[in-house]
């Protein structure tokens, strides 16, 4: 069975769009592959978060991919510090990772111009941190959005400099798993085409229903159209995506009728996704609630994914040992 491997920085709470982007699909993918998820925690040092961020929002990743439906006895969760084998792999790979090709890397330079004044050398080796992860299980494929498809190059190449310089055939180039019919594109509520935590165009999963309702009724919208089967522009058809994922076919093609008679009244529309969202929400917030008061569990979780994780990067570093030449 092919091994996926995957991982979430810890950086606040899942979104509609991380659910339907990648979480519904882990889902499924735990039934299909040998999968791993991690939460990458050391990635999150980059922007110097506190302690207590830190430990809270693993946690907090934690209790929404059980509560999306993750199993962790089907996929080991577990957070990259407490397999301490990356490290390692990260050391080496970084002696064969060169300055120039570091320096070119898409997401580097365009961090090094937003945050100038915290130009670290965790950033510049985000690339190859990202690689450790994935090589440390000889993953076969890795679900990545477009904007890591650069860091997955970068993964393959150095997986082939290692085999070159150490003359052998050891780590399999990884592939980047791209999500078709099971993950879409969740669009903001702010008119943009992305929902997103930087944006600020986000509903959460852990959202309440008055919290939810008041980012609704605050979505952008328009006039209304002025002809009839009018093609939607971006802000409204933003609206009709989200509803198309929450909603019954039903509500959607009623309020879809109304657009194209030209007698929508999107007030109506907003308070009828509201409560859709709402109770697509619901069950997941309260699992996350759940799992969030049960500190026992969740140690568990990442002991038990720990565990297995450490057991397939041991193997993989005792190898790697050998074949650079220390003592494995």
């Amino acid at each position: 069975m092919e091994k996926v491997i995957s991982g979430i920085r810890p950086t606040g709470n899942l979104h509609l769009g991380n659910y339907f982007g990648a979480v519904k699909s882990f889902v499924k993918m735990q039934e299909e592959y040998n999968c791993m998820f991690f939460i990458a925690d050391w990635h999150s040092l980059t922007t110097h978060p506190t302690p207590e961020n830190i430990r809270r929002s693993a946690r907090t990743i934690m209790s929404e991919y059980l509560a999306c439906g993750i199993d962790p006895e089907k996929a080991p969760i577990y957070v990259q510090s407490d397999v301490k084998e990356v490290l390692e792999l990260y050391l080496y790979l970084n002696m064969n990772a060169y300055l120039g090709e570091l320096e070119r890397v898409t997401s580097f330079k365009e961090k090094a111009r937003t945050q100038p004044d915290n130009v670290n050398a965790g950033l510049l080796t985000y690339p190859t941190l990202m690689a450790a992860d994935i090589l440390v299980h000889k993953a076969d494929k890795v679900p990545v959005g477009k904007d890591q498809e650069q860091n997955m190059e970068m993964a393959r190449l150095f997986a082939r400099r290692f085999n070159r310089i150490y003359g052998v055939e050891y780590f399999k180039e990884p592939q980047s798993y791209h999500f078709t019919k099971e993950a879409v594109k969740v669009p903001g509520l702010d008119g943009s085409g992305k929902m997103g935590k930087s944006e600020g165009n986000a509903i959460y999963l852990c959202d309440d229903e008055a919290t939810i309702k008041k980012k609704v009724m605050r979505a952008v919208t328009d006039a209304g159209p002025t002809m009839l089967n009018q093609e939607k522009p971006e802000p409204i058809r933003n609206l009709f995506t989200i509803m198309e994922l929450v909603s019954d076919k039903q509500t959607y093609d009623y309020f879809n009728d109304q657009y194209n008679n030209m007698a929508i009244r999107y007030g109506d529309m907003k308070k009828q996704l509201a409560a859709d969202i709402n109770a697509f929400c619901a069950p997941i917030r309260e699992r996350i609630w759940q799992y969030q008061s049960d500190d026992a569990y969740l140690l568990q979780v990442a002991q038990m994914g720990a565990e297995r994780a450490r057991e397939s990067a041991a193997k993989t570093l005792k190898e790697v040992r050998e074949i650079i030449g220390f003592r494995a």
